[in-house]
């Protein structure tokens, strides 16, 4: 049999980020769902008519861009140290 160490218990009730962590991520993920809903529209109601809406600076830079930037938010609140006082 094998002998338990005695430092060896569980932690139950800890989440593994801060609350500092969470909210970032909720905020990143905000930022994405913005991103992807400035890409919605600019289609053609009737199929044989092209719309060149779907390439304005909204669907084809900004929107993107904003999507990147949540992105950016989500990683910096994986990395972001809740136990550092500032």
């Amino acid at each position: 049999m094998a002998k338990k160490n005695k430092n060896q218990h569980k932690v139950q009730g800890e989440f593994l980020f801060g609350k500092k962590n969470y909210l970032i991520m909720i905020v990143g993920a905000a930022v994405i769902l913005i991103g992807f809903a400035l890409m919605i529209g600019g289609g053609s109601d009737d199929p044989n008519i092209f719309n060149e809406e779907i390439y304005n600076f909204r669907r084809i830079r900004l929107a993107p861009t904003i999507v990147l930037i949540g992105l950016a938010i989500e990683v910096y609140a994986i990395m972001a140290n809740p136990g550092k006082e500032q």
